[in-house]
């Protein structure tokens, strides 16, 4: 049985959502064929199936969610987003899904967590004081781990952020590379860089990057010390050795967490160096209070060809053939 809804579109242009020449309407009707979408003035208009209308409001909230917080929406926003919402649902992970998912707001930027795998990574990391996200790319789980990191920050849960990722070539030499050393690492490091950025305002995170409070370097620099009262979190770990990755863990001091972040299939490390997070995976999964998230294609939130990147490369690693 058919039914109505409408949504109306308050405290930004209704274009933004329509899209240049309801550009991003034409994409929503391709996904939905069987619903019926227009726009009237400002308003919304949806009929369809139950089902259908449901994905459809979620849809057009999240879109007028991310006007609000950013002014304008992206042609890959909407690709995002209809990924999403039309892709099979993940398996059941007992992780609820809520309307608000906040991780951390701040007066002009707010982040959510979008996908299961996500949401289970901020429900670990309340519980445990070691969390291992694991994950091909796109899938949100530095970004996440450092909004993680920024909540409990804000909450006053610690009193810095120490952001670690170890300066592992892909394909280019450190050496060759021009400038000063802070230059050369710099590349390694922007990511963590470009996460802070989007929920700090920049003159308050070089404040606190001046003041120590927030830390980004190499993993190397972390040798030595103890770390109290910090969040800290590993990014790229799949480019830790072994003895790296037990160096980084045995950082934690007295009330001290950590998110280590990593995807196994991006391994850069020469082939006679094993990788410390596919070890760590396999020896720590039984102690108390570290915590391992897998996050899969599901939690893809990247361009929707992303996902079928990685099913693609997924079917020739299969086969043997890379």
């Amino acid at each position: 049985m058919q039914q109505e809804k409408s949504i109306e579109i308050t405290g930004i242009e209704p274009v933004i959502i329509f899209g240049p020449h309801d550009a991003y309407l034409k994409k929503i009707r391709q996904e939905f064929p069987h619903a019926l979408v227009g726009a009237r003035g400002n308003t919304v208009t949806m009929k369809g199936e139950a089902g259908e209308l449901r994905l459809l409001d979620r849809i057009f909230r999240e879109m007028i969610f991310l006007a609000n917080q950013h002014g304008e929406i992206l042609e890959s926003d909407i690709d995002a987003i209809l990924g999403l919402a039309c892709s099979p649902p993940p398996p059941e992970t007992g992780v609820p899904s809520s309307e608000s998912d906040t991780i951390v707001s701040t007066k002009d930027y707010t982040v959510r967590a979008k996908t299961n795998g996500q949401r289970k990574m901020v429900l670990e990391a309340k519980t445990n004081d070691i969390l291992f996200a694991i994950g091909p790319a796109g899938t949100g789980k530095t970004y996440t781990a450092v909004a993680i990191a920024v909540a409990a920050w804000k909450a006053k849960k610690v009193k810095r952020i120490v952001l670690a990722r170890p300066a592992v070539e892909a394909g280019e030499s450190l050496g060759f590379l021009p400038g000063d050393l802070a230059q050369k690492i710099d590349p390694y490091l922007r990511p963590l860089y470009d996460a802070l950025q989007d929920m700090l305002t920049a003159e308050k995170l070089r404040t606190l990057t001046e003041q120590r409070v927030i830390e980004i370097v190499p993993l190397a620099y972390m040798r030595g010390r103890t770390l109290n009262n910090s969040f800290i979190i590993l990014d790229e770990a799949q480019n830790a050795s072994n003895k790296q990755m037990k160096m980084c863990l045995t950082r934690l001091g007295i009330n001290s967490r950590a998110i280590i972040t990593g995807d196994v299939t991006q391994i850069d490390l020469p082939r006679e160096v094993e990788s410390g997070l596919m070890n760590a995976r396999d020896i720590l999964q039984n102690i108390r209070g570290i915590s391992f998230v897998f996050l899969d294609k599901s939690d893809v939130v990247r361009h929707k060809l992303v996902r079928d990147i990685i099913n693609a490369y997924e079917k020739e690693e299969e086969q043997g053939r890379i």
